[in-house]
């Protein structure tokens, strides 16, 4: 991550240029693909304003702050772009979750299976809808116990997958994972 500090009406101190940086070395703890960072600083009629812009590489996050001192002014701005990016990042997982929810529709709806046979001739298997559950493999188990189904697919809590439980005897099972 780059960071850019421009002053503006006033001499840039070490000690402001240290606490910018290792203020802005906090947005990465929340995101991990930051280009750029380009801090403004400016001192305007007993104003102090701090411009954040903050470039990834796919969007691109503005705050600013004025406040009366420059450190209180920077810390502002800086908590406003990680609200920023909290949300932004809230968002990107919900849809991320969104489109898993519809690869894991997709595979819940009925298929159709071929079968080739010796005779060069297609039939077609039972088809099934399903309706998978977000399970623990244990709880898994139980539900397949308790059903006269000889098996069970479920979206497994601890890996985050699509798995397959098929009941082979009276208390033993197999599970089949991605």
């Amino acid at each position: 991550m780059q960071i850019t500090i421009t002053a503006r009406h006033f001499e840039l101190t070490k000690a402001i240029r240290d606490y910018v940086e290792t203020s802005c070395l906090k947005l990465k703890k929340y995101f991990d693909h930051i280009i750029t960072v380009h801090v403004t600083l400016a001192l305007e009629n007993n104003r102090n304003i701090c411009e954040l812009s903050l470039h990834a590489s796919k969007f691109s996050l503005q705050s600013q702050s004025e406040e009366m001192d420059m450190y209180l002014s920077i810390d502002t701005a800086i908590d406003k772009m990680e609200g920023q990016i909290k949300k932004l990042k809230d968002r990107i997982t919900d849809h991320q979750k969104r489109a898993l929810k519809d690869q894991f529709d997709e595979f819940s709806r009925a298929t159709v299976f071929h079968v080739h046979s010796d005779s060069r001739a297609h039939k077609t298997v039972k088809t099934k809808r399903v309706v998978t559950e977000i399970l623990t493999i244990e709880e898994a188990i139980e539900k397949i116990d308790g059903s006269k189904e000889d098996f069970l697919i479920f979206k497994n809590v601890e890996t985050d997958s699509i798995n397959v439980l098929v009941k082979k005897d009276q208390d033993m099972f197999k599970l089949f994972e991605p």
